[in-house]
């Protein structure tokens, strides 16, 4: 019998088993697909000579998470690489905002376009200096980040704190207007704000774009030498080498109570899995509360808030290989890892409320990546592997283009859409069509079905808004991994601090299940309790 069932392979279920089995508790982790990884997994599905990156494929908050540099992947074979250029936002023009890997070197670029915000992005990177550990550190630890928070109060009195509060609080276009003169900087702020969903009028975008704007400043956007999934597979295999047990194909279906304590799980094959001293979720929040808990054994409370949880976009994603270079107009963009595409900062607000008022955007924002140029080993050389997602609602009213979108995502739909985003790179790279090997087409509905955790495409595990972050993170009152069955632990990105590669959600629910008090083991491990024998646990 294992000390602790870890409920999915994703990021944050590998790093809380990681944790676990390192402190000599035995666990196993059920994942329902075939691969373990959740949103962090790479093939050759588009072409056998490229590598692709699934879902996720630069990873910031990996670099700045503590818990992943604890775990010493490098170690396992895990290394990185990075572009010669962070981000690149070309603008109709010709020129390019330019998100640089010196600081000294970004404030020149912004400094072309007008004088004086070089200066201003050295002072928000100053201010970054200053207060970006405590930051992080009161993100990265769980909620309430007591010493993390004395630290970054101390710090505020003394630097105006207030100042710097009401500037994170501000929308990304405001606080862009505040900062800047030029539209460089302001579409780097807006650009990185829609990372999440949060458009650049909604309360908090300003901070949340100068975190990630910060963040690539400071560390990149690092991508895993070979692939997404060689991050997985170093988080496997060191858990394998600390004991640790990795089930693939194994969908759970039910968390077992016994006496108001998870005392196991039960698989979609009838297979019951018991768990001594703990279960840990790596699943969604409304798939925890709403499926695999009996709702007899969830406060009202906690349920009736859950009918109001908010999911994050809907997200659509196009995986490419090219047979060269994309062709882009502005120069810079050919050197950068990422490149957003969008109209200046008005067109990512005509984005936002196209998806507010639930249209599908007729010029999506685009987040476009370009792997081989980040990473030469994921295509051969002179060619690039490619992809670009953009978002669309949940429930589509209307399309704001003209092929009639209703949100089915048949073929059809799908060929529509991906030739509405091709042809918004058209306008940014002429030419790029005729460089199309082969591409394949990720609706909402595929990325749910490859990873049940992207509810219908969702891939933040809920909105990044303000009204559900910290404490109101997944519901109002929470804010820790702790769920109202003793034993049972949330441990994905529904749970502070959220959305993103970092596994802070998945340690905070390992050391929370270490610091519990163990469960009792039952006097046999026989009976109903024998590992995959196929009959059901009392209850």
């Amino acid at each position: 019998m294992p000390d602790a069932v870890v409920i999915g392979a994703g990021p944050n279920g590998l790093v809380a088993a990681n944790l676990l089995a390192e402190k000599g508790w035995s666990v196993e982790v059920l994942e329902a697909q075939p691969d373990p990884g959740g949103a962090v997994r790479s093939d050759r599905g588009v072409h056998p000579d490229y590598v692709s990156d699934l879902f996720s494929a630069f990873y910031p908050l990996a670099a700045a998470s503590p818990v992943l540099a604890g775990l010493e992947l490098q170690e396992e074979g895990l290394s990185w690489s990075r572009a010669p250029r962070v981000l690149a936002h070309p603008l109709p023009d010709g020129r390019c905002a330019v998100l640089e890997r010196r600081a000294e070197e970004t404030a020149a670029g912004l400094d072309r376009f007008a004088a004086g915000d070089g200066a201003a992005w050295l002072d928000l990177c100053t201010t970054w200096n200053r207060f970006g550990p405590d930051i992080l550190g009161a993100l990265f630890t769980p909620f309430p980040p007591v010493r993390s928070s004395v630290r970054l109060a101390a710090r505020l009195r003394a630097a105006g704190g207030l100042r710097l509060a009401r500037t994170l609080l501000l929308p990304a276009r405001r606080l862009g207007e505040e900062q800047f003169r030029g539209e460089a900087g302001r579409l780097l702020l807006a650009g990185n704000a829609l990372h999440a969903d949060l458009g650049p009028e909604a309360a908090g975008s300003g901070g949340f774009g100068w975190l990630m704007s910060m963040l690539g400043q400071t560390y990149g956007f690092p991508v895993p030498v070979g692939g997404a999934g060689a991050l997985t597979a170093a988080l496997v295999r060191r858990l394998e080498r600390h004991g640790g047990v990795v089930r693939c194909g194994e969908r759970v279906n039910k968390v077992v109570v016994r006496g108001g304590r998870a005392v196991g799980v039960r698989t979609a094959q009838g297979d019951a899995v018991p768990a001594s001293r703990a279960v840990l979720a790596d699943v969604s929040a409304p798939a925890l509360y709403g499926e695999l808990v009996d709702a007899r054994h969830l406060p009202d409370r906690l349920l009736s808030d859950l009918q109001r949880f908010q999911w994050d976009f809907a997200t659509f994603k196009v995986d490419w290989a090219l047979n060269g270079p994309v062709p882009w107009t502005a120069a810079e963009a050919a050197t950068a890892g990422t490149v957003h595409l969008a109209d200046g900062v008005d067109g990512l607000t005509r984005f936002a409320a196209q998806i507010a008022t639930g249209r599908v955007p007729d010029r999506p924002f685009l987040l476009f990546g370009q792997m081989t140029t980040a990473d030469a080993t994921r295509s051969p050389a002179g060619t690039e592997s490619a992809w670009a997602y953009t978002h669309v609602p949940h429930r589509i009213k209307g399309d704001a283009g003209e092929e009639g979108l209703i949100g089915r995502w048949d073929r059809r739909e799908q060929e529509a859409m991906a030739d509405r985003m091709e042809n918004e790179v058209e306008r940014w790279a002429p030419g790029f069509r005729s460089r199309i090997t082969s591409r394949r087409l990720l609706a909402p509905p595929t990325l749910e079905s490859m990873d049940a955790n992207l509810r219908g495409g969702a891939i933040n595990g809920g909105t990044a808004a303000a009204h559900q972050q910290l404490v109101f993170r997944p519901t109002p009152g929470t804010g820790r991994p702790e769920t109202p069955v003793k034993g049972l632990y949330l441990a994905s990105a529904a749970a502070h601090p959220g959305g993103g590669v970092h596994g802070i959600p998945g340690a905070n629910a390992a050391r929370a299940a270490l610091r519990g008090r163990a469960a009792r083991r039952p006097r046999s491990a026989c009976g109903p309790w024998r590992i995959r024998a196929g009959r059901n646990a009392g209850e």
